[in-house]
């Protein structure tokens, strides 16, 4: 199999198209078309379905990418770190995270990343959803509380928990009163929720009166007045520190976990090594006040 014809066409399955792969390597389009032609005849199988304005891998170029994508990318590691004479990390790193984490903490560290390692070129979006690593082309995701996947390994590295908070001004409601609640997603009606305090486990019912999309925002709703909420601990303990929000009891259930996760291969990149290590550098135990205290610098 020819070696830089499968290169080629990785480079075009990783960009979506010939045109942006073209743009991207500063190749000429028709160069990499051909390249991936004579990929289809060689093997006898059609990697890729060619729409007027859409190109879609088949499973045969799915599977092909997926198999070979990381391999070729360790070749290239493996010949920089000789010619450098070290595992030095160097290259592109693509990092998806959630969004709240995103928010209060990815800006730090990648600043703090891309100080220390500056040969590496860091590259953050902020996705929720569960991406597909290696179909969208990340090195590492970070995920909160995920689901087992074989495909993928990696460590957890944070711990937070969910505390209800609200502002002092809102007087908690009496026996059998229903609290006004702000949530993330829908206003579901007739639930409760299980709140631990000094003096055991209670049920809380709700009335969910506001929805908003991010946890920053429902912190500061709930600031203002607008009701109670669930929010994890690392996010308000300034806010309960100071006296603006008041501690209403824990939520009763597991800690949250955030994990850095990243394709279950047998050579890690020097890049990925690096951001792990960092990772660990900067939350030595992992616990929710470490988190909050990393906010705050």
């Amino acid at each position: 199999m020819d070696l830089l014809a499968l290169a080629d066409f990785n480079l075009v399955a990783r960009h979506g198209g010939f045109g942006r792969a073209a743009r991207a390597a500063g190749r000429p389009k028709a160069t990499l078309s051909r390249r991936v032609a004579e990929l289809e005849a060689s093997l006898n199988l059609r990697l890729f379905e060619r729409g007027a304005r859409l190109l879609k891998l088949t499973e045969e170029g799915r599977a092909l990418h997926q198999r070979t994508g990381a391999l070729l990318t360790e070749l290239d590691e493996t010949a920089a770190a000789i010619a450098s004479g070290g595992h030095v990390p160097r290259g592109r790193l693509r990092i998806s995270a959630p969004l709240l984490f995103s928010q209060i903490a990815m800006g730090k560290l990648a600043a703090g990343f891309a100080a220390r390692f500056p040969d590496v070129r860091l590259e953050v979006t902020t996705e929720d959803r569960p991406v597909d690593i290696v179909e969208e082309g990340y090195d590492l995701v970070i995920r909160v509380n995920p689901d087992p996947d074989e495909s993928l390994v990696g460590r957890a590295f944070l711990r937070d928990r969910l505390v209800v908070v609200a502002s002092p001004a809102l007087a908690r409601p009496a026996a059998g009163v229903a609290a006004r609640v702000v949530v993330r997603g829908s206003l579901g009606q007739g639930e409760t929720w299980q709140v631990k305090t000094p003096d055991g486990t209670t049920r809380l019912a709700v009335e969910p009166v506001l929805s908003l999309s991010s946890m920053i925002m429902i912190r500061d709703a709930v600031r203002d007045g607008a009701g109670t909420a669930r929010l994890p601990v690392s996010l308000v303990s300034r806010d309960l520190a100071a006296g603006r929000l008041a501690h209403w009891g824990d939520i009763d259930a597991p800690d949250t976990a955030l994990w850095a996760l990243y394709p279950s291969r047998r050579l890690l990149s020097a890049r990925v090594s690096a951001f792990l290590d960092y990772l660990k550098s900067a939350f030595p135990t992992g616990e929710p006040d470490e988190l909050a205290a990393f906010i705050d610098r």
